[in-house]
């Protein structure tokens, strides 16, 4: 088959990584900078250019889209789904996994297990929302955010209520969340592929921060999963629409917590402290399924 791996970083470890498995196995692999396409869009003419040229069709695509490029990758990872490549995570579930509370009300919606959130921007009554989110210490977060930041911990009432005032004055909007104390800088992140949880790891903060981000300093460690954490990601994996993720979860007295499913997940913790071969599960789904007719997205918004 022909894959593309959209990706800004051809050197970036789960770029190197798909590509080698991917061309061991025989297919051909392009990595393409979706940042640097174009697209024309004209009825019945999807195409695509990258570097001066036409892009020639592919069978499957995998997208590695980055937060700050998500309304122009999505863009792109649309076309190439005009052009009828198959794809491991499509444009309206990526779209829809960045937007943290979209993706809240879809998980909830399914039965997935969410910390208590309250989505708020101008209102007086900043404390009818910490008591709504269960009093503090309160999570406060940006509604779009990635590897942890625009995330704030209030310990007390009076901080979570400054930290909405000022992202009242900056006219963000902001979803303050229950705090769960027995996690505080510790999560778990479950690899899934294909309904299944292919690698799963810890992480843990290095110092007295409340995230446990690897992109903050965090450290990662092979955790076995309960039977209702892996049952709640794959769960959440197939609630969003996504085939190929990361599940984020947060392990609390009344069980697992989902805090985000994540489209372009790294493999290069979960492989390095698990020994996984992450990549040839996610190839391997990709020859099971490209020649398959696509499925309709049934999530909707």
């Amino acid at each position: 088959m022909r894959i593309a791996i959209l990706s800004k970083g051809s050197l970036n470890y789960t770029t190197k990584r798909l590509r080698e498995v991917a061309e061991s196995r025989g297919h051909e692999v392009v990595v393409v900078n979706y940042a640097k396409c174009y697209i024309t869009v004209e009825r019945g003419n999807p195409v695509i250019y990258y570097k001066g040229e036409v892009v020639a069709k592919f069978d499957a695509i995998i997208p590695r889209i980055a937060q700050s490029y998500t309304e122009y990758g999505t863009a792109v990872v649309r076309q190439f789904e005009m052009q009828g490549a198959f794809t491991t995570g499509s444009s309206i579930a990526i779209n829809r996994s960045r937007d943290k509370l979209r993706s809240y009300q879809i998980m909830a919606r399914h039965d997935v297990g969410i910390p208590k959130t309250v989505f708020a921007r101008e209102t007086a009554n900043l404390d009818e929302i910490v008591e709504l989110a269960g009093g503090a210490p309160l999570i406060i977060k940006v509604a779009r955010g990635t590897h942890g930041n625009g995330v704030v911990l209030a310990e007390t009432r009076k901080a979570a209520i400054a930290v909405m005032q000022a992202f009242y004055v900056e006219g963000v909007n902001f979803m303050v969340q229950q705090f769960v104390a027995e996690s505080a800088g510790t999560d778990i992140r479950a690899l899934v592929v294909g309904g299944r949880v292919v690698a799963s790891i810890e992480r843990q903060s290095l110092d007295d921060d409340f995230r446990s981000n690897t992109h903050q300093g965090g450290v990662g460690k092979a955790v076995k999963l309960t039977p209702e954490e892996e049952k709640m990601a794959i769960k959440a994996a197939r609630a969003m629409g996504l085939p190929v993720c990361g599940v984020d979860m947060m392990r609390s007295s009344d069980g697992p917590k989902v805090l985000e499913v994540n489209s372009s997940a790294s493999i290069m913790t979960p492989e390095r402290v698990t020994g996984r071969d992450v990549a040839t599960k996610i190839i391997e789904y990709i020859e099971h399924n490209a020649k398959s007719k696509p499925k309709k997205d049934k999530v909707g918004a």
